[in-house]
């Protein structure tokens, strides 16, 4: 793990990945997979745990890294440190990073398919448009409330929508911290009924959990609607070639992935595992198995 130690990796790990020692990726054997994900963003916490749940049925050991910034992320995966990203948004939010780095990542496949950035607001806003935003500056401190500064949501607010809409002009600066930090200061402000803008994505449990709703984009800054994909290190179709494919059919609706993610982050939120275990009890058909 030297050179994603090097560039900070933020680990929980369960020790380093054995992924190169020996086996076909067929029937498991033992075989390990790492893989890695920012946790507080919860569509790879939850599909890695789903992974989980259905590789080590299948034979296999699953590693968890948690990582703290996209781009040590796709560093990690593009210098085998970890042996997949479970959710990442290549074709428009993490763009940059696939410039990057994509000619040493495999993209395994696509799982869901309406994904899409967002700024949000509480139901009760008045607030119905980014473009009204420059009329909000006082009422709002000048403060669009982000997340980690390394995400791609935050690139697309800085490089996109800012000059879009004209929001340095306005007296805005975007707020950068972390996603639980961000939730700490929307459900603050829901609490105290006062305005708040929030940096948000789809699908997302917190835009119901909080709720808000998305503010009209008439400028298409925030980019189009996309793909959320399962992407290995270069050459792990190769070494596992029924995990891989199976990995490809694995296509998940709106009700399915929202369901998956709540019983991960809120019906079971100190035990992921058992969220997934509940989960599988209706929907192990949609996943299905390695070689099956």
């Amino acid at each position: 793990m030297t050179t994603a130690a090097a560039l900070g990796l933020t680990l929980a790990a369960c020790g380093d990945s054995d992924s190169d020692d020996g086996g076909d990726g067929g029937s498991g054997g033992g075989d390990t997979i790492t893989l890695g994900y920012i946790p507080s963003w919860t569509d790879g916490l939850s599909t890695a745990y789903l992974l989980e749940h259905v590789l080590e049925e299948a034979g296999y050991t699953v590693e968890h890294e948690e990582i703290s910034e996209a781009g040590v992320l796709y560093t990690a995966l593009a210098e085998g440190d970890i042996d997949m990203f479970p959710s990442a948004w290549p074709e428009v939010t993490h763009a940059s990073y696939m410039e990057q780095y994509g000619d040493r990542i495999e993209d395994i496949g696509a799982y869901y398919d309406n994904a899409v950035l967002t700024f949000a607001v509480p139901e009760y806003s008045e607030i119905t448009s980014i473009a009204d935003l420059p009329d909000y500056a006082d009422e709002l401190d000048g403060r669009i409330v982000g997340i980690e500064p390394g995400a791609g949501l935050t690139e697309a607010t800085q490089e996109s929508v800012f000059p879009a809409y004209g929001l340095e002009e306005a007296g805005y600066t975007l707020a950068t911290s972390s996603t639980s930090t961000m939730l700490t200061e929307l459900g603050n402000a829901i609490d105290q009924q006062e305005e708040i803008v929030v940096t948000l994505w789809r699908p997302f449990w917190a835009n119901a959990e909080y709720n808000v709703r998305d503010l009209e984009d008439p400028e298409g800054a925030l980019g189009e609607v996309e793909a959320l994909h399962f992407l290995g290190r270069e050459g792990f179709a190769e070494e596992f070639p029924e995990v891989a494919e199976w990995i490809e059919g694995i296509k998940l609706s709106d009700e399915e992935y929202g369901a998956l993610e709540d019983l991960v982050v809120n019906q079971h939120q100190d035990d992921p595992a058992a969220g997934v275990a509940e989960w599988m009890e209706e929907h192990a058909d949609v996943v299905g198995t390695p070689g099956s």
